[in-house]
């Protein structure tokens, strides 16, 4: 994923609602990298060297969906 890419993350909030993050390639050269286990799911903006410039990181048996949306040609 490249510069425009974008990743949805949905997790439970309890109570039956649900919260929305979306983490963004906001710069030239940057990239958005997810990565799964059993007990985490990790969202990190990467540059180009492959330096991490900010992560997010989710409970993995919270999360109820991630998205990726690359960038329209």
């Amino acid at each position: 994923m490249a510069k425009g890419d974008f990743v949805e993350v949905l997790v439970d909030a309890g109570n039956g609602a649900a919260r929305e993050y979306v983490i963004e390639a906001k710069r030239a050269g940057r990239s958005v990298e997810v990565r799964s286990s059993r007990t985490t799911v990790e969202v990190r903006e990467l540059t180009r060297s492959g330096g991490v410039v900010r992560t997010a990181r989710f409970v993995a048996p919270r999360v109820l969906a991630v998205v990726e949306h690359p960038k329209a040609a």
